[in-house]
């Protein structure tokens, strides 16, 4: 009796272990097909920021967006907005303006702004609670007003519409070429991790991609599609853009003045009396304050007419660039400083007057401030 009861026992305890495996191997392959059919869970950063990668930023730990990315997992893990159970769809929201939304700190009018989402901008749903969605954008995350966004079939819909399809090299350098065949055409590269717009995937092992607005052609073993959208910008973000665009308009080029050799040892005389002591980016201001004049029509119109006249550049009135002038010894960062100002370049814009920095406003170089 008691072998038998031994074996019984043995039989049921292996029954059970199959049982055990073959029910983690169905969670394991319905987790898989979830996984597979996960069309919006995970929310690219938008074409934008990948063009334009964001780094580490450096702002304040006290910035209202860093708050919100700090207790971003904390809130995603209190949310009870989405269950297991719910589509993968649900989770996707889309902005529905004309041009721009703002996306707060926390759910009310008055909290600080965070960020901006953009027409056709897309995100993930993190929580939502009286008229809000607490929302995921590429490096944004803050809430805003569902009466401004489109959840469900309708974001779905829209993401369609707005989004791109791009493909990314995951080699150092992938072949583009004219046709779809090995022996076609190399008319570009694509280096590793950057990608290109997908056109079509012929399904022959070759994906068409737009290479430059013409029709290019990747071998598909060789490169990643993903589904992109583009996403908001934080208010971090949108400094460092709004910085280096003004430091671009005042660095554009205003055009070439033709000037001859005299013209440019005494335009690097002055320069060297002005800022032989401030740095090559201050050297090019002065210069360019001059060229400046020489266009505007409210100076004379040459090089040696703006230095010399009358009440504007001491150095020039009292000797001192005539001295150092006839004495030959500019150095060569003047000299270029001075072709440079000639060729249109400038590092202050259409600058037309400077002076020691006084507090007066206006674009601050070494020692000086132009305006």
């Amino acid at each position: 009796m008691d072998t038998t009861s031994k074996l019984f026992s043995g039989v049921v305890k292996t029954v059970a272990a199959l049982g055990l495996i073959v029910v983690l191997s169905l969670t394991q392959s319905l987790t898989v097909e979830a996984r597979r059919t996960s069309n919006y869970l995970e929310l690219a950063t938008g074409i934008t920021n990948i063009i334009s990668p964001i780094a580490p930023l450096g702002i304040d730990n006290d910035a209202p967006e860093v708050k919100a990315a700090e207790n971003a997992e904390k809130s995603t893990s209190d949310s009870s907005s989405t269950s297991d159970s719910e589509s993968e769809t649900s989770n996707l929201v889309m902005a529905n303006v004309s041009r721009v939304m703002n996306v707060r700190e926390e759910p009310n009018e008055e909290s600080n702004k965070v960020g901006v989402l953009y027409k056709d901008c897309g995100g993930k749903i993190l929580d939502r609670q009286d008229g809000w969605t607490k929302v995921q954008s590429g490096d944004l995350i803050g809430w805003a007003k569902d009466e401004y966004l489109l959840f469900d079939e309708d974001a779905e819909a829209l993401a369609q519409d707005v989004g791109k399809q791009i493909v990314t090299s995951n080699g150092t350098a992938l072949n583009i070429r004219a046709e779809a065949s090995s022996d076609a055409e190399v008319v570009g590269v694509l280096a590793e991790n950057t990608f290109v717009d997908l056109i079509e995937d012929t399904g022959d092992g070759w994906i068409a991609v737009d290479y430059n607005d013409e029709t290019g052609y990747v071998q598909a073993d060789y490169v990643t599609s993903t589904f992109k959208i583009d996403s908001g910008e934080t208010i971090a973000a949108i400094k460092l853009r709004e910085e280096a665009e003004k430091k671009a308009a005042l660095t554009k080029n205003r055009g070439a003045v033709s000037a001859d050799a005299d013209e440019v040892k005494l335009l690097a005389a002055l320069i060297q009396c002005e800022a032989g002591n401030q740095p090559y980016e201050g050297k090019v201001a002065v210069g360019a304050v001059v060229m400046n004049r020489v266009k505007s029509g409210g100076y004379p119109s040459s090089i040696y007419g703006v230095i010399y006249a009358s009440g504007q550049f001491t150095p020039a009135l009292n000797g001192t660039v005539a001295r150092v002038y006839n004495s030959g010894k500019i150095s060569d960062s003047n000299y270029q400083a001075a072709q440079a100002a000639i060729n249109g370049e400038t590092t202050v814009g259409s600058a037309l007057h400077f002076r020691r920095v006084n507090g007066r406003e206006g674009i601050v170089i070494g020692a000086h401030v132009f305006w």
